[in-house]
């Protein structure tokens, strides 16, 4: 994932509300690349009920980075992703933010909790670790 221009703030480096929109970026590109599927389109969509960061490092326009991400908690109705953001530095991967990203799906028409839809589910799994 590149940073672009507009994500540097006056002090030069990224804004720490970047590293969300980086969060909700990686979740939603696995998530349409791992079902194969436009979640767009689905009667349920996942609305994002919590986020949170811990910022280790700085990052400014023109870097490069690579977004790690598992899944922490796998509920009925909910996901708990845990997000790692690392500056690529060669073949080097330099830490910056750790931070976790909850979505919580909804009926697309009423807004109320409902099950993770099917194929989400499926996908997934593929990512849910152990706690440590």
């Amino acid at each position: 994932m590149p940073t672009r221009w507009a994500d540097n703030d006056h002090y030069g480096h990224v804004n720490n509300v970047t590293y969300y929109s980086y969060f909700d970026t990686a979740v939603n590109a696995w998530l349409i690349h791992a079902t194969g599927t436009d979640i767009r389109e689905l009667p349920a969509i996942g609305v994002v009920a919590q986020t949170s960061c811990k910022f280790v490092g700085s990052l400014s326009f023109p870097d490069q980075l690579r977004v790690g991400l598992r899944i922490a908690r796998l509920g009925r109705s909910s996901i708990t992703y845990d997000l790692a953001i690392f500056r690529e530095d060669g073949d080097v991967l330099e830490l910056a933010a750790t931070g976790t990203f909850v979505h919580v799906y909804v009926d697309d028409v009423t807004r109320k909790p409902v099950e993770i839809p099917a194929v989400i589910r499926t996908a997934a799994q593929v990512l849910v670790v152990a706690a440590d």
